[in-house]
C-alpha cells in the first residue's frame, strides 16, 4: 500500500490538492475495500489498483476546487465516485450517493459502515424517482447526456443550484443540445495526471 500512497500523494500535488495524513489513510483504505470487493462484486472494469488511483481516486478529487457549500448528490455513483472521495477530503460536506445498483449501494454502505463517515448518505434507486432534495450541487460522472441529466435530475436541484458533469473530451455536440432553461456556466480542463485522455469539468445552472 505504501507504493499507492507515494502515486496517491504525487498526484494530489500536481493537481495543488492539500490532503492531511488522516484523509489519505481513509482514501487509502476506501481503495484497498474497492480491490476486495471488485474481485467478487465487478464494482469497477478497473483492476489494476494503481490504474484506481489515477482513474478513480484522483480523477474524483480533481474537481475539489469547484466544490462549494451545502448538499451534494452524486447520481450514478457506481462504487460509489467521484462521491466517496469528495465526502473524505470534506467532512464537513453534506454528501449523498445516488445508484440503481444494489451491489454497488452494498459496497458503499460498507465504505461508510468501515470507514465512519458520518456525513454520507447512500441511496439505493432510480434518480427519476428520489425525492430527497433540493440539493445545491448535482454531480455526475460519465453517468449520462447532459441533456439526459438535467432532464433526470432537475427536480433535485435547488433553485441557485449547479450541476456538475464530468467529461472526458469536450461535449460541443451535448451542450448545443441543453434543454430549454439551463445555461453553460463554466468549463474547467482537469489535467489528470499520468494519463493522456481529455478530462472536463461542465458546471451548468438554471439559465
Amino acid at each position: 500500500m505504501q507504493a499507492y500512497k507515494t502515486q496517491l500523494e504525487r498526484q494530489l500535488a500536481a493537481l495543488e490538492l492539500d490532503l492531511d495524513a488522516g484523509k489519505i489513510e481513509r482514501l487509502l483504505a476506501y481503495l484497498a475495500l474497492l480491490v476486495k470487493w471488485n474481485k467478487a462484486y465487478n464494482l469497477t472494469a478497473v483492476r489494476d489498483p494503481a490504474e484506481m488511483v489515477t482513474r478513480h481516486l484522483v480523477d474524483s478529487l480533481s474537481i475539489l476546487p469547484w466544490i462549494g457549500e451545502g448538499r451534494l448528490i452524486d447520481v450514478g455513483s457506481g462504487p460509489g465516485l467521484p462521491g466517496i472521495p469528495l465526502a473524505i477530503a470534506r467532512p464537513q460536506l453534506d454528501v449523498t450517493t445516488l445508484d440503481s445498483n444494489g451491489k454497488k449501494t452494498r459496497f458503499q454502505n460498507q465504505v461508510k459502515l468501515e470507514l465512519g463517515l458520518d456525513n454520507l448518505s447512500v441511496i439505493h434507486g432510480r434518480v427519476e424517482q428520489c425525492d430527497q432534495g433540493p440539493y445545491e450541487q448535482i454531480v455526475s460522472r460519465a453517468f449520462a447526456s447532459l441533456a439526459d441529466m438535467l432532464s433526470w435530475t432537475g427536480h433535485l436541484c435547488s433553485e441557485r443550484g449547479v450541476f456538475l458533469a464530468m467529461k472526458g473530451l469536450y461535449p460541443e455536440a451535448e451542450l448545443n443540445q441543453l434543454p430549454p432553461g439551463y445555461a453553460l456556466k463554466a468549463s474547467h480542463r482537469l489535467n489528470l495526471p499520468d494519463t493522456d485522455g481529455e478530462r472536463h469539468l461542465l458546471i451548468l445552472g438554471r439559465a
